[in-house]
């Protein structure tokens, strides 16, 4: 089965694209083939288009919070809620989760996803620092376009398979809280670089919770994940593995009972949800 690791963008450019790992798992060990980047929506399109089989770990939310689509009077069906939110102006989602947020106290002005306190991930709702209710709304509808499987969400053609990524959940098992990457040059110092060569060094010797080896034969492959000081190619690689260790899972590895509005984090374990505090 072939596996692709996205790291999501929801504006695409030549200086900012979706980046995806692809690569193989053969008995416990992942084979990075090449790292794709697609500079506009259409390029995205075409990837999911791809016949299978196939799956891919994807980095951006597939749903709101349920508390959030209850309060706004939202459809209560993934599908729908998906059409809907793709017929909605980015003005239009902003003024409505600003109008939530207002009349709620300090410190609990966003909703969250059973998922994203489990995975201390931002809320999806979150449209800025980062914007990923953006990265939601130019993604998931998508995945509900090409009609591919969302385990929990979405029955589609269940040889071409999308589940929800989260590269820091992996990368924070390696090196903790600290930062590896920036979008901006001034911040992309040493100590980050550092910090993306540890990780690379724990994924390609196997030492790290998901257990299974990243192999490069491309030696400047390997470099760039490293030297890329925005750490697209290394969360695209980190998506990569939590897609090669969904496919060694039962249903991959996801909860037995998942919200059908909010679906799940791969790889996020639902009972780390009492060792952990709620995202910011």
């Amino acid at each position: 089965m072939l596996l692709f690791g996205i790291d999501f963008t929801s504006r695409p450019s030549k200086n900012k694209a979706i980046t995806v790992a692809q690569g193989k798992l053969a008995a416990n060990q992942i084979q990075l083939q090449t790292i794709l980047h697609l500079h506009d929506f259409d390029a995205f399109e075409t990837l999911l288009a791809q016949p299978g089989p196939w799956l891919a770990a994807c980095d951006f939310p597939f749903g709101f919070p349920r508390e959030l689509v209850e309060a706004l009077q939202w459809p209560h069906q993934w599908d729908a809620l998906m059409q809907h939110i793709a017929q909605q102006s980015r003005h239009e989602l902003v003024t409505q989760f600003k109008a939530f947020c207002a009349n709620r106290p300090a410190g609990q002005k966003f909703a969250h996803r059973a998922t994203d306190l489990v995975a201390r991930s931002s809320p999806s709702m979150k449209w800025v620092n980062p914007p990923v209710a953006f990265m939601l709304k130019k993604g998931a509808p998508r995945l509900l376009a090409a009609g591919v499987h969302i385990s929990g969400l979405h029955e589609g053609d269940r040889y071409r398979v999308a589940l929800e990524g989260y590269p820091a959940l992996l990368a924070r098992s390696m090196i903790g809280s600290a930062s590896y990457k920036s979008d901006d040059k001034a911040k992309q110092t040493l100590m980050r670089q550092m910090r993306r060569a540890q990780i690379v060094q724990a994924l390609t010797t196997g030492k790290h919770p998901l257990g299974l080896q990243l192999v490069i034969d491309d030696t400047e492959l390997m470099q760039s994940l490293i030297n890329d000081g925005s750490a697209d190619r290394l969360d695209a690689v980190l998506c990569l593995l939590q897609a090669g260790w969904a496919t060694t899972q039962s249903n991959y590895g996801l909860p037995g009972k998942i919200d059908s509005l909010e679906g799940w984090i791969v790889t996020a374990a639902p009972e780390q949800r009492h060792d952990l505090g709620a995202p910011t």
